[in-house]
């Protein structure tokens, strides 16, 4: 039942963790900024196989004494306590063994960061920008429920409703690492809001979470970036200030455009904008990585091509399809009101169980 080599990585993660412990500890550790960031980073990854481990290190340590003294007690009431025990460990021992070997697995060190969500309207015209604003609310509650920040960089508003095309940040803990999943094509099939006919039509929105780069993440060339100004527009190009607060970012080099203009502060767009300018140079080599992966692993097929279809949102039928996982749901107005954690969780278990395939 023990697994001598499993506790042999705990005991080896452990002194590390330790030792990590000590060195964000000392005075100096905050002297050089990247590298403090880099340790805390890993501190807090190996937290959660710590505390496991030494849960399973208790409990295998419980087990050898169970059975110890159920071969020397002879007081027939002591060893019915030391048969239940167990039998009770034995039956939870295994389930640890599985959650310590998916803590193992290399962790995507991005999984931690924020992210910047795109979505945009596809096929379907009117309609699809009105989906774009049903998925946008549906993060929204999402996000709300979690405890996360959304803060809107720019919107380009659809005649009928909705977004024809948005861009938010998304903030809080371990964001990329729950919302890459969401990255792809989402289909609706519904009556649109502008048939007369009561016909059921089909159309798509493109999703795409990418993760948010950090100032340490790479090294940003300011002369490299060309900064306009703008004033700020509203729904049918109507000006909805007087003053040039809108920002629009140019980096030379790679040809990106970025530009904000949701904060009435000139600063505050300009601060904004670096920070998505920042993510999208970054996310040109992360993408390459997506790619490798994305050609191994069903779960993360549309990270690495954002045209593949993932979900189908069937209105009529309250229905919803997860097709990377093939899994079928019969409560689309709960998960559009933002409970899709269990879709989420189903994802990363099927993600982790092609992982757990592959390191075997």
């Amino acid at each position: 039942m023990r697994d001598s080599n499993l506790l042999s990585k705990i005991g080896g993660i452990k002194e590390k963790f330790d030792s990590l412990a000590q060195e964000l500890s000392l005075p100096e550790a905050t002297a050089d900024m990247k590298r403090y960031i880099s340790l805390n980073r890993e501190y807090s990854t190996l937290e959660p196989i710590v505390e496991e481990g030494e849960r399973y290190r208790i409990a295998c340590a419980n087990l050898e004494s169970a059975k110890e003294l159920l071969l020397s007690e002879k007081d027939e009431e002591m060893r019915e306590m030391a048969k239940e025990e167990i039998s009770d460990l034995e039956e939870r021992i295994p389930a640890m063994e599985e959650r310590i070997k998916v803590l193992l697995l290399p962790a995507d060190p991005e999984d931690a960061k924020n992210a910047i969500l795109e979505i945009r309207a596809g096929a379907g015209g009117d309609e699809a920008s009105i989906f774009v604003g049903d998925l946008f609310r549906m993060y929204l509650k999402f996000a709300e429920k979690r405890g996360w920040k959304i803060e809107i960089n720019s919107e380009s508003e659809g005649t009928s409703g909705g977004y024809k095309e948005l861009i938010c940040e998304v903030s809080g803990a371990g964001v990329y690492g729950i919302l890459k999943y969401e990255s792809g094509v989402h289909r609706v099939q519904r009556v649109p809001q502008t048939e007369t006919q009561g016909r059921v039509h089909t159309s798509a929105a493109s999703v795409a979470v990418l993760p948010q780069a950090e100032e340490f993440d790479i090294e940003l060339n300011i002369s490299d970036v060309r900064k306009d100004t703008f004033c700020s527009s509203g729904p049918g190009g109507q000006s909805v200030n007087t003053t040039y607060s809108a920002i629009r970012l140019t980096h030379i080099p790679t040809g990106i455009v970025v530009q904000c203009q949701d904060e009435k502060s000139q600063i505050k767009n300009y601060e904004k904008a670096l920070v998505e300018l920042r993510t999208r140079i970054y996310n040109l080599e992360y993408q390459k990585y997506l790619n490798e992966i994305s050609a191994k692993r069903k779960t993360m097929v549309s990270t690495g091509d954002r045209s593949a279809k993932i979900r189908t949102y069937n209105y009529p039928q309250s229905r919803l399809t997860d097709h990377r996982i093939n899994y079928t749901m019969h409560n689309l107005q709960g998960f559009m009101d933002g409970d899709i954690d269990e879709v989420i969780e189903l994802l990363q278990v099927a993600e982790n169980a092609e992982r757990l395939k592959d390191s075997n």
